[in-house]
């Protein structure tokens, strides 16, 4: 989160991937940050199943862009598992105990 002023000016978006900087409650105040900098806000993986991505979902109802495509390259997936359709990725209901999490 401290690398997010030293951002502005050198790049447009900040891709966070919640792998990398630390999980959820990190991903959520860098993108507070950045978006307060005037940057823009994408959501990234590094692969993974559903249930790796679940995080994102909430993370990335914050973000311009959402790249949240690990489990597509799965030759096997959680059950249930995310659906994509027409560019947009759904959560089953079941994940979160219906289609709409309480962050919305």
């Amino acid at each position: 989160m401290e690398d997010v002023p030293g951002l502005v000016g050198r790049f447009d978006v900040v891709n966070i991937k919640l792998d990398k900087c630390g999980g959820l409650t990190e991903g959520l105040l860098i993108a507070q940050a950045a978006k307060a900098a005037g940057l823009g806000v994408m959501v990234g993986n590094m692969g993974g199943s559903t249930l790796s991505m679940a995080p994102s979902f909430l993370l990335g109802q914050l973000c311009d862009i959402c790249d949240l495509d690990g489990p597509i390259f799965l030759s096997a997936d959680h059950d249930p598992a995310i659906r994509y359709e027409d560019g947009m990725a759904w959560c089953d209901e079941r994940m979160w105990g219906r289609e709409s999490p309480d962050a919305v």
